[in-house]
């Protein structure tokens, strides 16, 4: 049962992974709306969802690594892919199969 349960939150790790990169590289269509045509509707909305999706990516690595025990570069690997452009979607690919 509690594997079960591990595996289900992993799936909602890899869900907010997943909406967590796009919402990263929305920024590259919203940051030259806002600084280059004066348009800053879409950058506040995306950068609000940006922040809350990252939030809860750090939460949901930390709730796993210590809950299923993962060895510190696996979670050291797992906070880096929130800050680099790409790196969720190669977490997912790469760390968070089951």
């Amino acid at each position: 049962m509690f594997k079960k349960l591990s595996q289900a939150w992993l799936g909602i790790l890899r869900i907010i992974a997943f909406m967590e990169g796009c919402s990263y590289l929305l920024f590259a269509v919203t940051m030259p709306l806002k600084y280059m045509y004066g348009i800053k509707g879409p950058n506040k909305v995306i950068g609000m969802a940006h922040g809350l999706l990252f939030v809860l990516y750090i939460l949901l690595v930390i709730k796993l690594a210590v809950k299923d025990k993962w060895p510190i570069l696996k979670t050291f690997w797992a906070f880096l892919a929130s800050i680099v452009p790409f790196g969720t979607f190669y977490a997912d690919k790469k760390l968070f199969r089951y």
